[in-house]
């Protein structure tokens, strides 16, 4: 078999394997370029490896292709990175396999790279005022739009629904007097959450607009919280398009949304001292490992702030 012959030399099964991909799968330029690259990579870290350009691909074994993984985490690779070069590598070996040039798999045993977890996005206190002041200027309008842009904001960043729970909420899910309302989750899941006065306090303002909305329409949907002008469910882009507006209105950035105002409020409320298995329960998340990336979030925002702050961070 022919050996690796370093970082800067040939390697026929390489050549054959992309031939393979371009005729049999008919990738195309872009995405054959990118798997030769995957192959030049670790081609040269077994060079390294091995000490020897002279290295063959039936020597390669797992714990080989582990170590080669421990290199690209120490280059500062991304773990999406690396998992993409493991699936090139793990097609590549299939094929090897396939035509009889290496006993085994190698790839088999090596487990896939988890992804790296963003940090969600969220607005500071001072930048929810300052969307605050927009929704609460048109809310004075004292109009359906206005009133219910309010309730919106209120709702979301007030009590951290989901768009899709705000979305399906009903009227008599709210009880204003006890400032609490019940929501239905991911898998239908109903849960009771509170929610401020001032949500209260908005949606008694709406309530009025909203009356007038079905009152006035042929085929009302009575039960919605969130009404059109027709009296109709309030659609979920419309949502969305709202929370947009207000956001951009108040300063904030473009790709913040819906998503960022439940950010948001886990955010600031484990920042206010909130412990993180309520944060759990108000979020409706099933695993706690999913609610303490916010944790991270609020050491991140920390960080920030000594470094931007203290004498002695640069």
């Amino acid at each position: 078999m022919t050996p690796g012959r370093g970082a800067a030399g040939g390697d026929r099964h390489v050549d054959a394997f992309l031939r393979h991909l371009a005729d049999e799968r008919n990738l195309s330029e872009h995405t054959l370029t990118a798997y030769r690259g995957d192959l030049d990579d670790l081609r040269r870290f077994l060079t390294d490896y091995y000490g020897t350009p002279e290295w063959r691909w039936p020597t390669v074994d797992r714990l080989t292709l582990r170590s080669f993984l421990g290199s690209l985490e120490r280059r500062g690779l991304a773990r999406r990175t690396a998992a993409r070069k493991l699936s090139a590598l793990r097609t590549f070996f299939a094929f090897l396999h396939l035509e009889g040039e290496v006993e085994s798999d190698p790839t088999r045993g090596v487990r896939t790279p988890k992804g790296d977890r963003p940090l969600p996005e969220f607005l500071s206190r001072g930048e929810m005022d300052a969307v605050f002041e927009v929704a609460e200027a048109r809310a004075a309008d004292n109009t359906l739009r206005g009133t219910r842009d309010l309730v919106i904001l209120e709702l979301l960043y007030g009590s951290g629904v989901r768009l899709s729970e705000l979305h399906g909420l009903d009227r008599a899910d709210l009880d204003l007097v006890s400032e609490q309302m019940k929501v239905r989750g991911k898998g239908r899941k109903e849960r009771v959450v509170p929610i401020t006065e001032p949500a209260a306090l908005a949606v008694r303002r709406y309530e009025l607009r909203r009356a007038e909305a079905i009152a006035g329409a042929r085929r009302p949907d009575r039960r919605a919280l969130l009404v059109n002008p027709s009296g109709r469910r309030f659609s979920r882009r419309g949502i969305q398009r709202t929370v947009h507006e207000l956001i951009e209105e108040g300063g904030g950035t473009e790709t913040a949304g819906v998503h960022s105002l439940r950010h948001s409020f886990a955010t600031h409320l484990l920042d206010g001292g909130a412990d993180l298995m309520s944060v759990k329960e108000l979020l409706g998340h099933v695993s706690l490992s999913t609610t303490q990336i916010y944790t991270h979030t609020s050491r991140e925002r920390l960080k920030q702030v000594h470094r931007q702050a203290h004498p002695r961070s640069e």
